[in-house]
């Protein structure tokens, strides 16, 4: 890869790492400040909102062929966070306070606190064995918790204040059918992905860690 890629990836991703950082820091305060898992969206939402914005990137980077990852995985992965989080929570303050959002918040950072720093030290060839372990290891956990009671039953919380306000009916009445079917639609289908992209996950843990351990070997 030619320098000024690296360096740029380099930039992206240390950018991004320190962003969560501060997502994550905000939300733990939150929580320990007021007792409370009700503060998460307030105390972080919008920064959260605007590093998934940036991740789009992401979807790029695979697009030009900058990172191995294949685009629809990462168009998948990219378009279904961004669905939840600007379309939905972002615009339905009545869910804002529940838990939730705290749940997926925290899920969200977490992991993100593992992975971009991952592709920090991978790409400056300093990557310590304990952290690709982490980083393709983590997921078993977050994941499903993130998924779960985070976003699948936020989205179902929301069903109500979407068919009661028509949201998004300037566009959908050109449909055959509303934005509170499609979301009904995309929880139906929810769980399906989400198994597929979490098997695939599985398998790129074991060729990411048995690579880990050759170059260790090594």
């Amino acid at each position: 890869m030619p320098r000024l890629s690296k360096l740029y990836l380099l930039s992206y991703n240390a950018l991004l790492s320190f962003g969560w950082a501060i997502a994550l820091s905000r939300v733990l305060g939150s929580f320990i400040a007021t007792k409370s898992i009700n503060g998460a969206y307030a105390s972080a939402g919008e920064l959260i909102c605007w590093l998934q914005t940036v991740a789009f990137m992401e979807v790029i980077h695979s697009g030009v062929g900058l990172v191995p990852s294949g685009l629809m995985l990462a168009l998948m992965q990219w378009g279904g966070r961004t669905h939840f989080l600007l379309a939905i929570v972002r615009q339905i303050t009545e869910i804002q306070e529940l838990p939730s959002v705290f749940i997926t918040f925290l899920s969200w950072s977490l992991s993100e606190m593992i992975r971009y720093p991952h592709y920090v030290a991978s790409s400056v060839g300093l990557c310590p064995s304990w952290l690709t372990y982490v980083r393709y290891t983590a997921f078993i956990l977050l994941y499903p918790i993130g998924v779960g009671p985070g976003e699948i039953w936020l989205m179902y919380q929301a069903l109500p204040f979407i068919k009661e306000r028509n949201l998004y009916s300037s566009f959908f009445d050109r449909l055959p059918f509303s934005y509170h079917t499609f979301v009904v639609v995309v929880l139906v289908f929810y769980p399906i992905l989400w198994l597929r992209l979490y098997l695939h996950l599985f398998k790129q843990r074991r060729s990411k860690l048995r690579k880990s351990q050759t170059e260790k070997k090594d």
